[in-house]
């Protein structure tokens, strides 16, 4: 198994592998394209996140600046919608769902790092000759009709159930059951969201 592989799977792995290094400036080269770019010009848009990401459905909007890892781990389904400075720190898998809603300054954040400093620190790898950093990580997923408001975490390991709100400024370490609304650092479920939340409901 190479370096890639063990990332993808959520093992130990060396992020300053060759082939690794070489992935992510390929990315971070496209999501420079994308940011330049204005926001009419959606053929060239649409094609830069072809080019980006494993797979983007139709009508996706993406406001910019994007920023993210390898790209190559993302998915993201039709119709779905993200403000400034979307961030997808994505060494393992990051779906998002359909009719995804998703504010300013969200993050979604699958690596890990060791909790020793003498596991965390950069060590030179004399079997390789350069400079080696080990860390390990975990998918995150979004599912449809998903609202993620503002300045909120999104951290490895965590579903967010279909249907669910996550209030502005959460952080999420564990997973969120569907049709919740939930909020809080960290983020916890405060209550379903039913036919009651119908806007012609509520008084205005």
């Amino acid at each position: 198994m190479n370096e890639l592989e063990k990332m993808i799977n959520g093992k130990l792995y060396d992020s300053n592998d060759d082939l690794l290094v070489e992935k992510r400036i390929k990315a971070h080269r496209l999501v420079k394209m994308y940011n330049d770019s204005y926001e009419n010009e959606t053929i060239i848009r649409q094609k830069i996140l072809e080019d980006l990401m494993l797979s983007v459905g139709k009508n996706v909007y993406l406001q910019g600046p994007i920023f993210c890892d390898y790209g190559k781990n993302i998915t993201i389904g039709a119709n779905t919608y993200a403000n400034y400075n979307l961030t997808i720190l994505d060494v393992c898998k990051v779906s998002i769902g359909e009719n995804v809603f998703i504010g300013p300054n969200v993050s979604f954040l699958t690596p890990k790092h060791p909790l020793l400093f003498e596991e965390r620190n950069s060590f030179f790898n004399h079997d390789h000759n350069r400079i080696s950093t080990y860390e390990y990580g975990a998918p995150i997923t979004v599912e449809n009709n998903c609202w993620i408001a503002g300045n909120v975490t999104i951290c490895p390991g965590v579903i967010i159930g279909e249907g669910s709100v996550i209030g502005a400024g959460s952080v999420v370490t564990k997973d969120i059951p569907k049709n919740s609304l939930a909020f809080g650092n960290p983020c916890k479920v405060i209550r379903k969201i039913t036919d009651q939340d119908r806007l012609d409901l509520k008084k205005v």
